[in-house]
Parts: structure tokens; sequence; C-alpha cells
């Protein structure tokens, strides 16, 4: 090998080796501190979705609830004092009790939190309600006429116990707010006890 033949081979063997553009970005730390960082941002999207969603039925929910506190105590209101057994109006008056306290703290804490008014509520929720209010209110009216509304009322108000306790529950395992939660536990205890009460009458009473 001749002197020139021994510079060419030293030189080779000492000429840096060439890397491809992919190698070199995924060595680049910047490059993995942008991974790292749009991961992060889609995390907190996902999250912030899905805590606004829970936000949302939580809202649609309580509105549902506030308007089956207003019908159901407007109901109380029509047909309690045609009920002929002293005992069932009781019931009554303790079941309109409740329903009234709890509706009137939790009208406070919607108006707070949500700027609620009877305008906010969603078409679809008003349609619900008023369906389902517009069925209690006939099936009391037919039993009035026929004679047989203490029955009826006791097992009427006894599903509205049962059904306003129901939406109550749903709304205290998805809430975060302990004043939320702490409104609508005590009422849910209370229509507890008064259940037993009207899902035990009877018109021999």
């Amino acid at each position: 090998m001749d002197g020139q033949d021994y510079l060419n081979q030293i030189s080779a063997s000492n000429r840096p080796v060439k890397t491809s553009g992919l190698s070199n970005l995924l060595s680049s730390k910047f490059f993995w501190f942008g991974i790292g960082a749009l991961i992060l941002f889609i995390i907190i999207l996902i999250i912030g979705a899905i805590l606004g969603g829970n936000n949302d039925n939580v809202k649609n929910r309580s509105f549902a609830l506030k308007l089956h506190l207003d019908n159901t105590t407007n109901v109380i209101k029509t047909y309690q004092n045609d009920v002929k057994s002293s005992t069932l109006r009781s019931y009554s008056a303790s079941l309109s009790g409740i329903l009234s306290d709890t509706n009137n703290k939790f009208t406070a804490y919607l108006t707070d939190v949500y700027s609620y008014t009877p305008e906010n509520i969603d078409e679809k929720i008003i349609e619900q309600a008023t369906l389902e209010k517009d069925a209690l209110n006939n099936e009391l009216f037919e039993a009035k006429i026929n004679g047989i509304l203490d029955r009826i009322y006791a097992h009427k108000m006894t599903y509205e116990i049962s059904a306003i306790a129901s939406e109550e529950a749903k709304i205290i395992n998805m809430a975060n707010d302990e004043t939320l939660v702490n409104i609508l536990t005590t009422s849910y205890n209370s229509l507890l006890n008064l259940y037993d009460s009207f899902n035990n009458y009877s018109v021999t009473n």
C-alpha cells in the first residue's frame, strides 16, 4: 500500500457516519418534549370533554327534577283536599312539605349555579315533564269522578316518591358539588321515610 492509499484509508475511517433525518429527529429531546406536550394536551381535552358532559348531564337532570317537583306539588294541591281519609291527607301534607322545602333550596341552588329560569330548560325536557304531569292529572281526575280517589291517589303518590327519589339518587351519584349533594340527600332520605306510609296505605285504614 503506497502512502496515498494509506492516507485515503485513514480519511475514510475518520469520516463522520451519515445519519438519516429520521434518526436525528427521533434522537432530539425537543421532538420527545413536543410529543409529550401533545399527549398531555389530548388527555386534558378528553378529561375536559368528560367533565363538561357530566356537568351538562347534571344540569339537565337537575332541570328535569325541578319540573318534576313543581308538577307533583301542583297536583297535590289540586287533589289533596278531595282525599277522604284523614290519614292519607296527613301523609299527603307531609309529602307536600318535603317537596316544597326541597324545591325552595333546589331552585335557589339552580339559580345561583346555572342562572336558572323556566326559559332555560330544554324543550324536550319540558315536553316530557308535561306529558307525565298530564297523565298523572288525568288518572287522578278519573279516579275522583269514579269515587276511588283515595286508593289511586295513594298508589300514584307512592310512584311519584319512588320516581323523584330515583332522579335524586342519579344526580347525587353524578354531582361533585357538596351543596347540591346535601340538598338532594336530605330530600332523598325524607322521601324514603315516607314511602312506606303511602305504599302500605289501604282504603280500609
